[in-house]
């Protein structure tokens, strides 16, 4: 057992610190040249520059780029819903009011790669605590750029990620510091930390609890020494329900309580202070976290329905990051490779067994294999940790090798040769990966133009309404309100929307106005309407929803609302657009799904009047019927749209029949576009691909890729 533990015992090495702060400039510099990668890729295309600078990447990111250009101009306008009092958008702002000779969007394109690529100093710390400075460097080199963790804080990936895996390491290698030192100069430290990164992102509340609950059990089973102990108090301030300067005024008062008694602590009894902290915690803390996130904060529905018994969709089910995910894909987000994630495992449970104090990162690394069953976003979290334990095998490997040598700088210098090779091999797969990885910019410079066109023509206190995906660069670059955006998307509140832009011109007018209405009354009066839905049909007395729906479709009498509304209406939301209809195409009354059909194609070959398309599904031009293996289906309308070289949009529509599905050619894009009624019928549809407005709509801007139109109020 004794040789055991002494084979996985770490090798200390007396190193300065200069070489100590060389090493994790090292690592650091590494990590940011992988970044360069993709801007030296994409750099080349002009449709993800603007203004010379990288387009932001992620949707969220513009949420923060909003706030903080607020903050720089002093003012925002009242609903807009920008986030001027968060911890982001304010660090972000006073980096640029401090870094003045950068411009704005060159900020937020490098902030989260500089910001990311400093998760390598707690995970370079951590190791050195463990016992080896070299072990921390071969981690840190690794756990800046695996898979996930490099997607969520590459150039251009401007979002909470940048920090959200930083922080809550450097609390554990501080609270790890803390743990072994059990120096009181050291007890603010971590819980300093931990409240900063809880308000950096309010789901880092999740990680901080079991952070302390790993700590209580490290400390009960472990060291019960009376430091310890009372260290666990400086850790339950962070995660009571209590607001930021409580727990600022409860650190300071309590350091200053035990540095008063600190000569007196002996007479405190360890089991004593460990059942008033587990009961304190079970009280304040413990039930209330369980009873709203593990009992239902994880439990999704794909319909949830409010207290006036209407049905809506969940818009859980359409987030691709929040849905289940396979081994494979897990493995290589964790590590890049099987092996990487095999020894990492392998690695951090040995290290686990050696350092016991390495329990409080528990949490992390059960959050990132969480993702099986979480989605994509929680693989960062184990990141760090698997790439200390591909480390530990990497150094334990060259640890044996060694031994074939007598002469002992031989032997030294292979220790250092043979690790950093293996940790090399493991590395590879994620450096690998980051050629391949080129994701673009959220909207094209031509996209952005056009909002920012629009910017000159709508006011600030205008509405602009497309998808929730769009929200926040819609609002970003437009500087104009949205109903809908990344953060305000559930089923109730994204149903008026679906809505508008699912059904017929006349009934999409109505509801963008009604929807536009609600929100201002709502906001002007300080009120928070269960779902807008139910307040439209109480306004007009109508008590079944069905019946107010088709009620839309007619001419009814509509608020006055000083404010436009635009509709902005990208290409690209053809590829969604089935998503976007789930929304709305639901049985209030029930929850059930009501179907259309709806398909987006591509010819793959023309046989005389027969056109194949990427599905199997054949047009057949002259008999005006699609063939889908032995079925015949009747085509009931077909319509050809394009433009010429001038730009002038032409279409042709024959009508073939009174039943079937309809078959839209968008002559310029080469889609084919096969619809029953209901989405042929569609604002959308009728909107961008015809420009039929029906009277109830004015363009505004028209172009192949985007068409904006105002409202007729």
């Amino acid at each position: 057992m004794n040789e055991f533990k002494k084979l996985l015992s770490l090798e200390e090495e007396k190193i300065d610190w200069k070489i100590v702060l060389f090493l994790i400039l090292v690592s650091y510099t590494f990590n940011i040249l992988v970044r360069y990668i993709y801007i030296s890729i994409i750099g080349d295309n002009p449709q993800f520059l603007w203004q010379h600078h990288l387009m932001i990447n992620n949707n969220d990111g513009y949420y923060w780029a909003e706030g903080a250009r607020d903050i720089i101009a002093g003012f925002h306008q009242k609903n807009d819903l920008s986030p001027v009092g968060t911890i982001p958008s304010i660090l972000t702002a006073d980096l640029a009011k401090i870094l003045s000779f950068v411009s704005f969007d060159q900020l937020i394109e490098f902030l989260p790669g500089f910001f990311g690529a400093l998760v390598v100093v707690p995970v370079f710390m951590i190791g050195r605590l463990l016992g080896s400075t070299w072990l921390g460097f071969l981690a840190s080199l690794m756990s800046g750029m695996v898979w996930s963790y490099y997607h969520r804080t590459m150039f251009g990936y401007y979002d909470t990620d940048m920090l959200v895996i930083t922080l809550p390491t450097f609390a554990i290698w501080l609270m790890m510091l803390s743990l072994k030192n059990k120096d009181f100069k050291l007890f603010l430290l971590a819980p300093l930390v931990e409240i900063f990164m809880i308000q950096w992102h309010g789901g880092l509340f999740n990680v901080a609890n079991g952070i302390f609950i790993m700590s209580f059990l490290y400390v009960a089973l472990f060291d019960r020494e009376k430091e310890a102990i009372l260290f666990l108090v400086f850790l339950v301030v962070p995660i009571l329900p209590i607001s930021l300067p409580y727990k600022i005024v409860s650190l300071v008062l309590l350091y200053l309580l035990f540095v008063a008694l600190k000569r007196k602590i002996g007479y405190i009894k360890p089991l004593h202070i460990l059942l008033a902290i587990l009961g304190v915690y079970i009280v304040a803390i413990g039930f209330p976290w369980i009873k709203s996130t593990l009992l239902s904060g994880y439990i999704t529905r794909d319909v949830t329905s409010d207290e006036s018994g209407l049905h809506f969709f969940s818009v859980v089910n359409t987030v691709r990051e929040a849905g289940h995910i396979s081994y494979d894909t897990l493995v290589h987000r964790i590590s890049g490779s099987w092996l990487g994630v095999i020894f990492g495992v392998i690695g951090y449970a040995l290290l686990l067994i050696r350092y016991p104090l390495l329990m409080i990162s528990l949490p992390m690394v059960a959050l990132g294999f969480f993702a099986v069953r979480g989605g994509l976003r929680f693989t960062i979290f184990a990141v760090p940790f698997m790439a200390l334990g591909d480390a530990y095998i990497a150094y334990l490997f060259a640890k044996i090798f060694k031994k074939v040598f007598s002469d002992d700088r031989v032997a030294s210098f292979s220790k250092y040769f043979i690790s950093l090779l293996i940790m090399v091999a493991f590395i590879y797969p994620n450096y690998k990966h980051i050629y391949r990885y080129i994701v673009p910019s959220v909207f094209t410079k031509s996209e952005v133009a056009v909002l920012n066109q629009l910017k000159k023509i709508a006011s600030r206190d205008d509405y602009v309404l497309s998808w929730w995906d769009y929200g926040y660069p819609i609002r970003y670059y437009a500087d104009v309100k949205t109903l809908i955006d990344g953060g305000k998307h559930t089923g109730d509140v994204n149903f008026p929307v679906s809505f508008a832009l699912t059904r017929d011109l006349r009934a999409s007018r109505n509801m963008a106005i009604l929807d536009v209405y609600q929100t201002e009354y709502d906001y002007n009066h300080d009120i928070n309407s269960s779902n807008y839905l139910k307040e439209m049909m109480k306004r007009y007395g109508v008590k079944d929803p069905n019946d107010f729906l088709t009620m839309l479709s007619t001419d009814i009498k509509l608020p006055k609302i000083k404010e436009d509304i635009y509709y902005f209406l990208p290409l690209r939301l053809f590829n969604i657009f089935p998503t976007v209809a789930m929304f709305s195409t639901i049985d209030l009354k029930t929850g059930k799904e009501i179907k259309h059909a709806f398909m987006q194609l591509r010819a793959v070959s023309k046989k005389g009047q027969t056109i194949t398309l990427n599905n199997g599904i054949k047009v057949a031009l002259d008999k005006g019927v699609l063939e889908a293996g032995k079925r015949i289906i009747p085509i009931s309308k077909i319509a050809i749209v394009g433009y010429d070289k001038k730009g002038v949009l032409h279409k042709r529509v024959q009508r073939l029949r009174d039943d079937g599905l309809d078959v839209i050619y968008l002559e310029s894009y080469g889609k084919w576009i096969i619809v029953d009624d209901f989405y042929y019928n569609s604002a959308f549809i009728q909107l961008f691909v015809f420009e039929n407005t029906g009277g109830f709509f004015k363009p505004v801007i028209l172009n192949p890729y985007i068409k904006v139109f105002k409202v007729v109020k």
